[in-house]
């Protein structure tokens, strides 16, 4: 009797909790973001012509309503962008299990293919976690692809694959001239898309996202970020800057091949967004990852202090998950785990939403 108290207890003080942040000011709610200092932000340089890219995806684009269809915007989009040489597409669990992954990985490639543009062969990557997982084809594509010159790898999906090659190649490490990775927050922050609008769940609020890659597997960002390697983060602050809507998804199936079934995958998350969070459109998360690395003039960035630890900040206190955090200030860093640094980049210029637009065929240049 006394534990059955002692547990209902528990949950009423667990939705006491909730109630009181879901009555937190309404500022908090709509940006899910806790003060903290600005950041100094700059440009970088234009990406050098024909680099050599590697893209390494959770694509579960359209598995369910609610698997986003970004990482297959972003291999479209990049696929088609002149002066990148892509050497090599590789598949990672996340979003999905790597069966699926793996297998809508491949459907987009065959498409672009068809479509008349030249892809590698996709290379199935980790099924796990780092701690749980065995070398792939994957992580020894990566290994051989890095042994034959520098090159950018785009990370879409968990760092598992990255991890799993370099940790084996340490020597190989200073030929990843720059890993592009969808993660990183600053302190305080979630990535919260909506607050009141009509049909959003949770009493209006609308989700709260996850880091999810990070999350995914913490080991494996934890061990990259250790590695000192040229590192963007691409987080989900900078995703404000652009919705992909109806209109984008129509004319994506208008122009047929690869972009029609793009366009097809894209329908159910698209309508998860609209009845459910109450926006028009969604957010193209990966899709920036692909647009730092064809427009990053175009992003605002800032040279950070980054580290895997517990959110001092975070405002729910008995739930303080570690996270991937960045600061420019070392002395607000508390008892990390793993520390390093990189480029963050969370905002974007006016220009990136009509260009990613034109990047995707969606919208003319004199559009813009």
């Amino acid at each position: 009797m006394r534990l059955v108290r002692g547990l209902a207890l528990a949950l009423i003080l667990i939705a006491i909790a909730f109630a009181v942040t879901l009555a937190m000011p309404v500022t908090q709610w709509r940006t899910g973001e806790m003060p903290v200092p600005p950041l100094t932000l700059t440009s970088p340089s234009p990406a050098a012509a024909h680099r050599r890219i590697w893209i390494d995806t959770d694509a579960a684009c359209g598995e369910s309503a609610r698997t986003d269809p970004d990482d297959c915007l972003a291999i479209l989009m990049l696929a088609r962008q002149p002066g990148l040489s892509i050497i090599g597409l590789s598949t990672v669990f996340g979003n999905a299990s790597i069966d699926v992954t793996d297998r809508i990985a491949r459907e987009i490639r065959n498409e672009l293919v068809r479509d008349g543009i030249d892809l590698p062969a996709v290379q199935r990557g980790s099924a796990q976690a780092l701690s749980r997982t065995v070398s792939a084809p994957a992580d020894r594509a990566i290994e051989t692809a890095l042994s034959q010159g520098p090159m950018t790898i785009v990370a879409l999906g968990p760092l598992t694959n990255v991890a799993l090659a370099l940790r084996r190649r340490p020597d190989l490490r200073p030929n990843v001239e720059r890993l592009v990775a969808v993660m990183g927050s600053q302190m305080g922050h979630l990535f919260h898309p909506t607050e009141g609008a009509r049909g959003a769940n949770l009493f209006g609020h609308g989700p709260v996202f996850r880091d999810f890659n990070f999350e995914m597997d913490r080991e494996a960002a934890a061990d990259v970020l250790a590695m000192g390697l040229p590192q963007t983060f691409v987080p989900y602050e900078v995703a404000r800057t652009a919705e992909i809507g109806s209109r984008d998804i129509d004319r994506l199936e208008a122009a047929g091949g690869a972009s029609a079934r793009v366009a097809a995958l894209s329908r159910s998350w698209l309508e998860h967004w609209q009845q459910e969070i109450g926006r028009a459109g969604f957010y193209p998360f990966d899709l920036f990852a692909a647009a730092y690395v064809a427009d990053p003039e175009l992003f605002r960035c800032a040279g950070v202090h980054a580290w895997t630890g517990k959110d001092p900040l975070m405002f729910v206190p008995f739930l303080r998950p570690t996270a991937l955090m960045i600061t420019q200030n070392p002395t607000s860093i508390a008892d990390p785990d793993v520390l390093g640094s990189g480029l963050y980049c969370p905002e974007a210029a006016p220009a990136l939403a009509s260009r990613l637009r034109s990047r995707l065929g969606v919208i003319d240049e004199s559009e813009e």
